[in-house]
């Protein structure tokens, strides 16, 4: 392949639509890319990994509209890379399997523009794992064969030779086939398959929308037909099919095809999300409220800078945790200085901020609320010893005000702030009225109020949709501030952790 002092193009397959799937190679590509030109693909959270700034250019078609047809989409790949641009082209499932991505490096070979081919994992293979079906078996099948269920249209007859193709191999897979189904089925029993031939429609495969439909030549066609079967799907054809009663797993996971809402700030909500997916969930991420430095270092400054007066350091978040740490570290200064405070801590996910430092909390609460931090002072000789709190900058004084109760001088300072952020509330909006959404989930009072207020902000929508929604929260501060904004509350675990919080939505589900 020539090289160019242009740019470089990237084919990378954006696997079948679970974003775990996306190789790692594909991932760093975007990462670097500084055009992603893409198509019509089952998850968009692969659009998360573009670099920030990078542009990214929508040439998909769904449900037979086209934004571009395939010359234009070819032309402007060539042009950006041409300009000097890195350039990824993302295509679902693999580029060289049906996805045109052949005739996309033949014009880049053409205009002498250097390219690279990132495989993807195809729909073909993995479509039919997630729904139990292997698509060879040493007892049904040593043979598979892909083909197109859509041929191009404007060729004259067909490349498929269903007299040999219909008993030749053992498991036939068919792609973009859903909507020639009852001809695919006839013209493989005609050509010698028989009737009884397991089937499997698979809707959606590797999504937690995913849906299977089985049944037989004679009549898959009818079944699909019933179930609403719609592009995008995958057909198999074979006794391997068989197997999908002892080997389906994805669509058992607990909390398969429910779609849940996560509202906490997107720096933290990562492992809540993945958790949530691993179970099975369609998890949303829509992020309320964003943390951000406080409008001022000045009291938190002034605080370490004296931090040696100070006898008890007590954080109640992991935020407070890290953004402390952070400018101690700027002043500078490091964990060094805080040898002969003892520390205080509300949760186990500060505890463990803490100790991903080498700090193991003196002090942490079975309940973890405020309240709870406050009794456990008891039991200690606090009068006239002066503690540190660094936390939000806008936050419940309940702590504080039972600390000095009890003698304490405390010092307040706000080590970082929680701002609603600016995201676009229409797709959630869209769901909503749509009853798409199963659940939203609380994590803090704030998270609840920002929520209310963007649903109230936006003009189009409806807050009576919420009465169609499973409201969690994650302990009774939180669900006391849904409350008070009009939300009905059906989940508050019985630990405030987000463990507690998902094992509570487990739980929620299974008992429905």
């Amino acid at each position: 392949m020539p090289e160019s002092r242009t740019g470089r193009v990237y084919l990378v397959g954006a696997g079948p639509g679970d974003p775990g799937l996306l190789t790692l190679r594909g991932k760093e590509c975007l990462s670097r890319a500084d055009v992603v030109i893409y198509d019509y693909l089952a998850n968009r959270a692969f659009l998360e990994y573009a670099r920030d700034g990078a542009e990214l250019i929508y040439v998909g078609k769904k449900g037979g509209c086209h934004t571009m047809r395939q010359e234009e989409i070819s032309a402007l790949i060539v042009d950006r890379a041409q300009k000097g641009d890195t350039v990824v082209r993302l295509k679902g499932g693999d580029p060289f399997i049906f996805g045109r991505g052949g005739e996309e490096a033949v014009e880049l070979a053409k205009a002498g523009v250097a390219f690279e081919v990132v495989p993807g994992v195809t729909s073909a293979v993995a479509v039919p794992a997630y729904a139990g079906i292997p698509l060879t078996h040493r007892d049904y099948a040593s043979t598979v064969a892909f083909i197109t269920g859509h041929e191009d249209p404007t060729k004259d007859g067909s490349d498929i030779a269903w007299d040999k193709l219909a008993t030749g191999a053992g498991t036939l897979v068919f792609l973009m086939g859903v909507g020639n189904l009852p001809r695919i089925a006839r013209r493989l029993m005609e050509n010698g398959r028989p009737p009884k031939t397991p089937v499997a429609v698979i809707r959606r495969g590797t999504v937690p929308e995913q849906k299977t439909v089985t049944g037989t030549l004679g009549d898959i066609a009818r079944r699909a037909e019933e179930a609403g079967m719609t592009p995008p799907a995958v057909i198999v054809v074979g006794d391997v099919v068989g197997l999908r009663s002892e080997l389906a797993w994805y669509e058992k996971r607990p909390l398969f095809g429910r779609r849940i809402v996560v509202t906490r700030a997107r720096a933290q909500a990562s492992g809540f999300l993945r958790e949530l997916i691993r179970l099975g969930a369609d998890a949303i991420q829509f992020p309320t409220i964003e943390v951000v430095p406080p409008d001022t270092w000045t009291p938190l400054d002034r605080a370490i800078e004296a931090l040696g007066t100070y006898r008890w350091l007590v954080f109640t978040s992991a935020n407070g945790v890290r953004y402390f740490l952070a400018r101690l570290r700027e002043l500078p200064r490091d964990v060094r200085d805080l040898k002969g405070i003892r520390i205080a801590a509300i949760g186990p996910g500060t505890a463990r901020a803490l100790g991903r430092i080498g700090i193991t909390p003196d002090l942490m609460p079975e309940e973890y609320r405020a309240e709870a931090v406050a009794a456990c002072f008891e039991k200690h000789e606090i009068k006239n010893v002066r503690i540190l709190i660094p936390r939000a900058e806008q936050a419940r004084e309940v702590l504080p005000e039972r600390l000095r109760e009890m003698g304490a001088h405390v010092d307040v300072v706000p080590a970082y702030r929680t701002i609603r952020t600016t995201r676009d509330a229409g797709p959630v909006r869209e769901m909503l009225a749509s009853g798409a959404i199963d659940m939203i989930t609380f994590t803090s009072p704030s998270t609840v109020t920002n929520f209310v207020e963007m649903l109230r902000d936006d003009p189009q929508a409806d807050p009576s949709w919420m009465s169609r929604v499973t409201v969690a929260c994650i302990g009774p501060i939180t669900a006391e501030t849904a409350r008070k904004n009009g939300l009905s509350v059906n989940l508050v675990p019985d630990a405030y952790t987000i463990e507690s919080l998902t094992k509570g939505i487990v739980d929620y589900f299974a008992s429905r």
